[in-house]
């Protein structure tokens, strides 16, 4: 599909006529079909031995079940005088019909295609999509009602994750990850009109390095050296930037300079980053995710619990997706008592006003710090804050900000811009703003002090 082709109209599109008859009848025909035939078909297939059937064996069944059906069907309409659905109509049904059970329903069609980046469901039927050169676009319904929207989404959550993940009027908000790596939140009953709404994130890259970034023009080859030296020399980093400005790609980036042999405990709201995926890049990684509390209100757990668990389960380091509350407080203890290297991302519009956002959150935590007392605690835990930006195009994101935190005073972190914003929002190096035992540090663990002497940084043109 090009960027400029709407998708095929999602499963269940209502259409008129006796075109739009037959369809529906033909789609009401398939999915009786497929959940009353294939749980015996799969059962008959299943190794004598134990075991189970592989996903595309299953879907291999449920294929020659849905053929069996369209013929079936098709006799029978014919018995009865009914018009029958055109050829290409018929394939079009069966492939979504196999959507709706083995893929996305009427995502799948979006999700397939490599140039969409971010997918707004506004309602079932009002869709707009972002492509990966910054174009909007809309696109057609995404389910025939607001009922189907739901249930898709709550099967989506269902395969999802182990862990209950209610999406009810009890609990209406849904975020997690689809098993492509997508990122979806959804809301219910919550919008004009008491709609289902859903937004849709795809991080185009699920492992990246530092080279990898250089080469798409996220950093220069300085800021590249300086970054892995700062991972190497086991400095705390929080990766701050807007929606969509590339965090969590930085994150696994920075990441894949770390010894493999290195213990990492991650912390998430919804499964993300994944680090534990390839083996070769790192293999000691326990995931944990946060959970919401079941109908009875009970059994929430949250990332700041789960960061005081991870501090007991012997980490080298302590890696939190997103910081967004009073997880703070136990991150920054993390970072200050011996987990050096730890990593966080946070959502802030620039690299100084990160410290407020992390001031603002310690205060809805249950120590309710004070503000010199919370500032004490950043200025310990944090050495670094690399900002992302997006470059004048809109479209490339780039590192616009590198800061070093140097102290606290009266209440305030005092920090030194060590890379600050230059042409087109990338960063260049500020000549000696980098504290000296710092610099120390970056040197024994391989890097050249040379690179910080280039005043517009070493950005290709």
């Amino acid at each position: 599909m090009t960027q400029t082709d709407h998708p095929t109209p999602a499963a269940g599109t209502a259409t008129t006529g006796a075109t739009g008859i037959a369809e529906q009848r033909l789609r009401a025909r398939l999915r009786q079909a497929l959940t009353t035939d294939l749980p015996g078909r799969v059962e008959a297939a299943t190794p004598a031995g134990g075991g189970s059937v592989s996903l595309a064996r299953r879907q291999e069944i449920g294929r020659e079940v849905l053929d069996a059906a369209v013929s079936a069907h098709s006799e029978a309409e014919l018995v009865a005088g009914r018009a029958l659905a055109d050829s290409t109509t018929e394939q079009r049904v069966v492939e979504q019909v196999l959507d709706e059970v083995f893929g996305l329903g009427g995502l799948q069609p979006l999700l397939a295609d490599p140039m969409v980046e971010t997918i707004a469901i506004n309602r079932f039927d009002r869709v707009f999509v972002q492509y990966n050169d910054g174009r909007r676009a809309p696109v057609g319904p995404v389910a025939s009602s607001n009922e189907e929207l739901t249930d898709l989404i709550r099967t989506l959550a269902a395969r999802a994750s182990s862990e209950e993940r209610r999406f009810d009027r009890g609990s209406p908000a849904l975020s997690l990850q689809l098993p492509g790596g997508e990122r979806l939140f959804a809301v219910l009953g919550l919008t004009a009109g008491g709609v289902t709404a859903c937004t849709i994130r795809r991080h185009g890259y699920l492992t990246a390095t530092l080279a990898q970034l250089r080469r798409r023009g996220t950093l220069d080859v300085g800021l590249e050296r300086f970054l892995r030296a700062m991972v190497r020399a086991r400095k705390n980093v929080l990766i701050t930037g807007g929606t969509g400005a590339g965090k969590t790609t930085l994150l696994r980036a920075l990441a894949s300079e770390m010894d493999p042999t290195e213990r990492l405990v991650t912390v998430e709201d919804a499964f993300e980053l994944g680090l534990g995926l390839d083996p070769a890049l790192h293999a000691d990684v326990t995931a944990l995710q946060a959970r919401e509390p079941n109908v009875e209100g009970e059994g929430a757990i949250d990332q700041a619990e789960l960061v005081r668990w991870g501090l007991r389960m012997s980490p080298d380091r302590v890696i939190v997706g997103e910081i967004r509350g009073p997880e703070v407080i136990p991150m920054c203890n993390a970072m200050s008592q011996g987990n050096d290297g730890s990593m966080a991302t946070l959502h802030a519009s620039s690299s100084k006003i990160a410290f407020t956002r992390l001031a603002s959150y310690a205060a809805q935590g249950p120590e309710r710090l004070p503000l010199e007392a919370t500032a004490l605690l950043v200025a310990s835990a944090v050495h670094f804050v690399v900002h992302l930006d997006r470059a004048a195009d809109r479209i490339t994101r780039v590192i616009a900000s590198v800061r070093e935190v140097v102290d606290a005073e009266a209440g305030a972190v005092i920090s030194n811009e060590v890379y600050r914003r230059g042409h087109d929002r990338r960063a260049v190096p500020v000549a000696g703003a980098l504290r000296a035992d710092t610099l120390e540090d970056l040197v024994a663990a391989g890097f050249d002090p040379d690179l910080l002497a280039r005043p517009q940084g070493w950005w290709t043109p």
